[in-house]
């Protein structure tokens, strides 16, 4: 199953917004309407349709996610999801962050996406710590793939060397 699973799994440093996969999954805001880092960048390469479609999804709260179609970009869906504001770990962060990634992968399933990439959520602005936000994201990952088939493939997105390295280092020396 360990074998399996690390083939299904891959870090790849680089811009979210030219990966070609089934879903990118966007560190969104609670209101969805764009903002400054991955989300910024996805909203701009996907263009003004993302926004009016997320203006009609109302918003989403911090540990949900919310699915729309990916426009310009090369992916056809795009998977909000807003992660927690680090306050020190006295907030539950680690709960939210963790929902995350389940909420995401669960509108994965539900929506028959073979291949989605996230980015590091909640890293940025939002001051979660790199390497324990990397631990969260793969146990999370490594569960769903267990009892999930329909995944083929989970991409780590960084646009921080640094960060690729953590979640390389993380995975036991996976390959870019």
């Amino acid at each position: 199953m360990e074998k399996e699973r690390k083939e299904r799994i891959e870090v790849w440093q680089g811009d979210i917004t030219k990966l070609r996969v089934d879903a990118i999954v966007n560190a969104a805001n609670t209101s969805l309407l764009g903002g400054g880092g991955v989300d910024g960048a996805i909203h701009r390469a996907a263009g003004r349709e993302l926004l009016e479609e997320c203006r009609r999804l109302g918003g989403c709260p911090t540990g949900e996610a919310r699915i729309t179609h990916g426009y310009k970009l090369p992916a056809e869906w795009v998977i909000h999801t807003v992660g927690p504001v680090w306050s020190g770990g006295e907030g539950d962060e680690d709960v939210l962050l963790a929902s995350c990634y389940r909420n995401s992968l669960a509108l994965a399933e539900k929506h028959q996406i073979k291949t989605i990439a996230f980015p590091c959520i909640s890293t940025g602005v939002y001051g979660f710590p790199a390497e324990r936000a990397c631990q969260i994201a793969i146990r999370e990952v490594k569960s769903f793939l267990d009892a999930h088939a329909t995944a083929e493939k989970v991409t780590f997105v960084c646009f921080l060397e640094s960060d690729a390295g953590l979640y390389r280092r993380a995975l036991g020396g996976l390959p870019e």
